[in-house]
């Protein structure tokens, strides 16, 4: 059986923590700056998170895909399709849900589109990070099992650089604004204004059909790291070299702390003329997040599997990377149901009755009086809401339930 590293199991699992936690704030207008995203190009810790998650798509991709390639194309197709469908449609749905909300005291069903008061149209969002998560799973597993290693490798800097050829070209003026970016035509033509993202003040989605492209390689980056560390790992098993005084875990460090160096400095170089950039996923924030994820896994292989240091703290994160989807579907669903539930707060000016909700009763009652900086509330209530799914997932973990998609 080939050896799977429990680093790769903790890496995942500190993926999902983290995101967990950057996507519940007590407030957002209160948020510790390394807990924001850039404001346009620039990275912060948390531009981290998403990438870091399809990174560690593609390294479980590794492990999986030698079984489908034994299995044959139309395992292969029914396996991938199911998935990508699946994890498509909770992510819609999700974007959908609760499916009501509260207009003049009364539960009113959500729409696919509606008109505003202002005359102007809206709708549910159709794109999203589990549908980009879909989508890049999809595509990449086609060039993958297609293409196998090298092939994948090849394509994915075919993309990279194609990428960067359609922003210029899209707008050579001004090809990386929020204003200039070329894939927002794309996006109003195919999905329609009403169902795109306004988070930004017009409608523009970070996770667009076209920044959708150069994600896919964040997949194919984490799965070729993965497929060497399964080759290895295999290697060094056939041949005993694992009772070996020389542990050749270290070659394998080696070689990926020189890729991680390598695309480090390619990225920051490639930024001075394709900036590094979340929000349109530029070619030189995929291989410089990339380098970066590669870092950090290489570290949790030193500790976890070379100076066996795992304990308390990997266990932690291990949790979260049993149920990785669910979790985070989770997440958010239950802000979603809870804000919901209405609690008599006072009565307004015009002697009407005003309402909150468990969210941000918890929020305001609880967190936000923590001494200091309310930084300090909002960053506490995002622990205790980890803390809860945690929970959570580590009762699904002793009860040995995983729900696979």
């Amino acid at each position: 059986m080939t050896p799977r590293y429990y680093s790769l199991d903790v890496f995942r699992g500190a993926t999902v923590a983290f995101m967990i936690l950057v996507n519940n704030p007590g407030t957002w207008s209160h948020i510790y700056a390394p807990l924001e995203h850039a404001k346009w190009h620039g990275i912060t810790p948390t531009d981290l998170v998403f990438p870091f998650f399809l990174f560690a798509v593609g390294n479980a991709m590794a492990f999986v895909m030698p079984r489908l390639e034994s299995a044959g194309s139309t395992v292969f197709w029914k396996k991938i399709l199911k998935r990508t469908a699946l994890i498509f449609l909770i992510g819609l749905l999700l974007n959908w849900f609760p499916f009501v909300h509260w207009q003049d005291n009364e539960l009113v069903a959500i729409s696919w589109t509606w008109v505003k008061p202002d005359g102007t149209v809206a709708g549910v969002r159709i794109l999203g990070v589990l549908q980009r998560i879909a989508l890049c799973y999809f595509f990449a597993s086609v060039i993958i099992y297609y293409g196998k290693t090298r092939g994948a490798f090849v394509t994915g800097l075919i993309i990279l650089l194609l990428y960067w050829a359609l922003c210029i070209v899209g707008n050579p003026s001004d090809p990386y604004s929020l204003q200039g970016w070329f894939g927002t035509a794309i996006d109003k033509a195919i999905l329609g204004e009403a169902h795109m993202y306004k988070g930004e003040g017009v409608a523009f989605d970070p996770e667009g059909l076209m920044s959708t492209l150069p994600a896919i390689v964040q997949v194919i980056f984490g799965f070729l790291v993965g497929d060497y560390i399964r080759r290895r790992g295999l290697f060094v098993l056939e041949t005993g070299l694992d009772k070996s005084p020389v542990n050749p875990i270290y070659h394998t460090l080696t070689v990926l702390l020189m890729a991680a160096v390598a695309l480090l400095f390619t990225g920051y170089i490639w930024d001075y003329s394709f900036p590094i950039n979340k929000k349109i996923w530029t070619s030189s924030y995929v291989v410089y997040t990339s380098g970066l994820a590669i870092l950090v896994l290489c570290t949790l292989v030193f500790f976890i599997e070379v100076r066996k240091a795992s304990g308390w703290w990997s266990r932690f994160f291990d949790v979260f990377g049993k149920n990785p989807l669910f979790i985070y579907a989770l997440s958010g669903l239950i802000p979603e149901l809870l804000w919901l539930i209405r609690i008599p707060s006072g009565v307004n000016t015009a002697g009407e009755t005003e309402y909150t909700n468990p969210w941000s009763w918890f929020y305001q009652n609880v967190t936000a009086k923590t001494p200091g900086l309310p930084e300090n509330g909002s960053l506490l209530f995002a622990l205790t809401f980890v803390a809860l799914l945690w929970a959570i997932a580590y009762w699904m973990d002793k009860k040995k339930i995983y729900i696979r998609v």
